[in-house]
């Protein structure tokens, strides 16, 4: 699929100078910083050197006195407190680390993930049962509740309370909770609004701590290794405050884990996890509990106490992260199929429904159909008696929450973020739905929007990538939403002449670029294009091309050197503009 270049707002010569001169950084450097909002020495500083105590005070968040108040009742009192969550990554990791937090000092306290299957998202008839039957009073819903208006009221009955932490969009009106945190509530104060779940969980646990006394840093700090997978796995931005988190959450990660997060070192060579090895290597296995079996076997690994045991659970969770692999791909074979051949061209939302297929794979299968036809996807299977449900997926620069939410008076509950989101409806209503989500997207899905888009940082020279400035672009980390690694433009390259389809069938380019006005037996840098072997031709041969790239650390047998992730490649024709759409205003006049 071809895909568009697009060079993002450049700031000005004269203040990329200023800021470069301050730091005694590169250029290119200043640019990026000031891309990121960051233009002065201070605001640097803060960026390259994160401070557990430019967390912000976890009662601005509204209703957190509340939920404190209503915690050391329960403890006073000697209430049972049922720790609930969502069976996804975020959710789990909010229940391990809360459930892990109280039990250091309060023993009536137990775990509750709902099951995919028989249950569905979020707060459950079958949980708060589960609560009554087990004494529990209180209940700390994570990751899910903003919406179970009919689920708190059931509570109530039973005389349990409960505290919602969550961070989806809430509706119109909040349910009565005894507490509702959540930033994006519209009369929340908090002035970070893009915490993950358990980033929430996190704020709960920082504010009990202040509340008793405690150093809420020191006992935070502990936990952060789970915060942190919950970020990278949730999506969030890697900015303000989860910047921070997943900053200590990594290094905790890295060099004393807990032992359900240490056991994942079997499944990697690497010694160094960043976000990236978050993503696809620990989430996709905390996942498969809750997607192939029960979520609440994620907590099991998460809040195991030794290596030993720790370790057998992961491999049981990773037989089933294989079993997760086989079935999404077959899945997602049968849904191609099943567009194979249709004239989609009016289609601006690919939709697709079968009964049979396992509800814990069709968010994965959604995500694979907008990589393949780059625009919406939702992918229904059967969940109950004349029900429907749909995980939802979307592209660039289109909100699928908001698209759904345009639907509401036909649907039965739905939930979620701009790019992804879920929906229940009844099955009656299907080809209603299908019609109206179309329409939607048909206004605001311009044609230029149905080609994928390269958001270029900035353009730079092969010679300017120096020691000094890998050590800077480095520190840039931890990278993520709102902190993407930098893709940067260079012109005038050609390969050396070891360039080479690799992989299956030549699926993906190996080349050792080099500058094509370079002086003779210049330096060379390793490159890898996933994907991009079909473009073999225009790098053959000594041909001058352009690319866009980021530059990554390559760990092998135990050794780490640079190496550029290709993107794309064009030819390097004088006649043809990099950026075709790009106001020349927006092109940097020097490097």
């Amino acid at each position: 699929m071809d895909k568009r270049w697009r060079l993002k707002p450049q700031p000005s010569d004269e203040q990329t100078a200023a800021l470069a001169a301050t730091l005694k950084v590169e250029r290119v450097l200043a640019r990026l910083l000031v891309q990121r909002g960051i233009e002065t020495y201070e605001q640097a500083k803060n960026f390259f050197h994160p401070d557990l105590n430019d967390l912000h005070d976890p009662f601005l968040m509204k209703d957190m006195d509340k939920a404190v108040s209503r915690i050391q009742h329960a403890l006073d009192n000697r209430e049972g407190i049922l720790v609930y969550g969502d069976y996804d990554v975020d959710g789990t990791t909010a229940v391990s680390m809360v459930y892990s937090f109280f039990k250091r000092f309060y023993p009536k306290v137990r775990t509750y993930i709902p099951d995919r299957n028989n249950e569905g998202y979020g707060v459950s008839f079958q949980g708060i049962d589960y609560a009554r039957e087990n004494d529990c009073r209180l209940i700390i819903a994570l990751d899910c509740g903003i919406k179970a208006d009919k689920e708190i009221e059931y509570a109530r009955e039973k005389g349990i309370d409960i505290i919602i932490c969550d961070h989806h969009r809430p509706s119109d009106t909040l349910p009565a909770a005894t507490a509702v945190l959540d930033p994006k509530r519209p009369d929340c104060p908090y002035p970070f609004k893009e915490l993950s779940g358990c980033g929430v969980g996190v704020k709960l646990i920082q504010a009990v701590c202040k509340s008793k006394g405690w150093n809420d840093k020191a006992v935070i700090n502990s936990y952060l290794d789970l915060v942190a997978v919950s970020i990278g796995a949730d999506i969030v931005p890697i900015v303000d405050e989860n910047r921070i988190l997943a900053y200590f959450g990594l290094k905790k990660l890295n060099s004393n884990p807990c032992p359900g997060i240490k056991a994942f070192n079997i499944f990697s060579k690497k010694r160094i996890f960043n976000i990236s090895d978050v993503i696809f290597v620990i989430a996709p296995r905390i996942n498969a509990a809750g997607r192939i079996n029960r979520g609440i076997h994620a907590v099991e690994l998460l809040t195991a106490r030794n290596d030993v045991v720790a370790k057998e659970i992961a491999i049981e969770i990773d037989t089933l992260n294989a079993e997760r692999k086989e079935l999404d791909a077959a899945t997602t074979e049968e849904a191609l199929r099943m567009l194979e051949g249709k004239k989609l061209d009016d289609d601006f939302c690919i939709i697709v429904y079968n009964p049979s297929w396992h509800k814990g794979v069709i968010g994965i299968v959604a995500s694979r159909l907008v990589e393949h036809f780059y625009r919406p996807a939702m992918v229904f299977t059967k969940t109950g008696e004349g029900q429907i449900s749909a995980s939802a997926r979307s592209m660039h620069d289109f909100d699928i929450y908001n698209a759904i939410e345009r639907c509401q008076d036909i649907i039965e509950q739905f939930g979620g973020h701009k790019y992804a989101a879920g929906l229940t409806l009844k099955e009656e209503n299907f080809e209603a739905f299908k019609k109206r989500i179309n329409d939607i997207a048909r206004e605001a899905i311009l044609p230029e929007m149905r080609t994928p888009v390269i958001e270029v940082d900035t353009e730079i020279r092969l010679s300017e990538i120096t020691s000094h400035f890998l050590r800077t672009l480095k520190k840039f980390a931890p990278f993520g939403p709102g902190n993407n690694s930098p893709i940067f433009m260079a012109r005038g390259l050609k390969d050396n002449g070891w360039g080479k389809a690799v992989g299956k069938g030549g699926q993906h380019l190996k080349l050792t670029l080099m500058e094509a006005d370079g002086e003779p037996g210049g330096r060379t840098y390793d490159a890898i294009g996933f994907n991009l072997g079909e473009k073999k031709d225009l790098v053959s041969d000594g041909k001058r091309f352009k690319a866009v790239f980021c530059i990554e650390e390559n760990e092998y047998q135990g050794r780490t050197s640079p190496q550029i992730r290709l993107k794309d490649i064009q030819p390097d024709s004088p006649d043809q503009p990099s950026f075709p759409d790009q106001d020349p205003e927006t092109t940097p006049t020097e490097n």
